[in-house]
């Protein structure tokens, strides 16, 4: 695989970009491993290509079902941020944070990473007290935040309806300066790539259809493509979850799967630099680079597998972007999708060993999955070459739920369309 640089993009543009080779070998699968990764997105990429580089793993498979990408890694509003509440979540994903942003460099492949802020909108004083705590909490560990006020909000994004007659005043907000954006299909290509390099098997078009035994010990998988054994096999699929641990025997888990919308306009000229939440309903927006708006909400009021979404949400989300945003009523909507986000209990995620011997465990994401993949990765890897968490996901065990160690960030209860 060759090297990207300044050179190689100015001889390949004047040579009609015929000697491109490939990101990424197409390999038929081996018939054993040492470890099996099951998800070809964000995070399975990611978790093979931090057990090749931190640990030396590299006899390792990514088995995706469809093309690589194409799960939610390509299907979400390309957000990142470390702006929590509790601990273990803030240490958590600050270490993600650092790492997207060296991430580029790391992996050779611009991820377009752009660090353009996030600000969370308060209407009212109680939410605005609320952000002040949240924004302590964070500095407390270490992260950025600063509290801005209406005429910092006005002028950093004019477009937004901050007078006294707007449906809901803003009052404030919380700024986060090093959050940001990033391209969603470059992150999956850039950890693929990556993976490759280093001798990782990215095998396509291989659906996992059940887990081969030695007693309860996992000690493969059966597939569209054959059987595969491997000494760990560890499971990344994000709202497959419930289903892909069926196959394993276990037919309880303490996530859902629900679908959650996103959505892009039109493109228009530079008007929000920044990501923007809204306080008084669920919605976020962002400009990307192509001036398209990319926004959403809510999830879907309903449990589902698909990876499309309803109406009604359609419209809650329009109602809330206009209530922000007047003067963007007639902007078109470009297109809209789906992604099936795997909804835990307490809105915090899960990495850990388990729950069968031989397969290790990453799912729970709910909305902050994409802003997760470093870290995830990271983490995950740690755990499957060690058999132990590291400290960074220690907290992020199954058994939290029965022993009463949740990690609830929103304070929404065991309701897990709410976080």
């Amino acid at each position: 695989m060759a090297e990207y640089s300044a050179f190689s993009l100015l001889k390949n543009a004047l040579t009609g970009n015929k000697d491109w080779k490939p990101a990424w070998r197409k390999p038929d699968p081996k018939a054993s491993y040492d470890v099996i990764v099951i998800g070809g997105g964000g995070h399975g990429l990611s978790t093979a290509y931090y057990l090749a580089k931190e640990h030396g793993i590299t006899n390792v498979a990514v088995l995706e079902k469809g093309w690589l990408g194409s799960g939610n890694v390509g299907r979400n509003t390309t957000a990142v941020r470390s702006n929590y509440l509790l601990p273990a979540n803030t240490r958590f994903y600050e270490h993600s944070m650092k790492l997207w942003e060296n991430l580029s460099h790391d992996l050779n492949y611009n991820v377009m990473f752009s660090q353009r802020g996030c600000l969370n909108l308060a209407h009212t004083p109680a939410q605005f007290d609320d952000l002040a705590r949240r924004g302590n909490a964070m500095r407390h560990l270490g992260v950025d935040a600063e509290l801005m006020t209406t005429a910092d909000i006005a002028r950093l994004v004019p477009a937004l309806d901050v007078s006294g007659s707007a449906r809901f005043p803003v009052i404030g907000g919380l700024m986060q300066r090093r959050a940001g954006t990033a391209r969603h299909d470059a992150v999956a290509w850039g950890y693929a790539r990556g993976a490759d390099r280093r001798g990782v098997d990215i095998v396509e078009n291989c659906e996992v259809t059940g887990f081969l035994r030695d007693g309860d010990r996992i000690t493969g998988v059966t597939t569209t493509r054959g059987e595969i054994r491997a000494k760990k096999v560890a499971l990344a699929v994000a709202g497959s979850t419930g289903r892909v641990m069926q196959l394993a025997g276990i037919d309880h888990m303490p996530i859902e799967s629900h679908v959650l919308q996103a959505f892009v306009s039109e493109s228009l000229k530079p008007i929000i630099d920044t990501i923007l939440t809204f306080g008084m309903g669920h919605f976020y927006i962002s400009q990307s680079d192509k001036g398209g708006l990319v926004y959403g909400g809510d999830l879907d009021g309903y449990n589902s597998y698909a990876q499309r979404g309803s109406l009604p949400i359609v419209d809650e989300v329009m109602s809330e972007m206009l209530a922000l945003f007047p003067g963007l009523a007639r902007v078109r909507m470009l297109r809209s999708w789906g992604g099936v986000c795997d909804m835990s209990m307490d809105g915090s995620p899960i990495i850990t060993t388990g729950p069968l011997p031989g397969m290790y465990l990453n799912c729970g994401w709910c909305y902050g999955g994409f802003k997760a993949t470093p870290a995830s990765g990271w983490c995950f890897a740690w755990t499957i070459a060690k058999d132990e968490p590291h400290e960074f996901n220690a907290p992020f065990t199954l058994d939290r739920f029965y022993r009463g160690l949740v990690i609830d960030d929103k304070g929404q209860g065991a309701t897990p369309r709410m976080h």
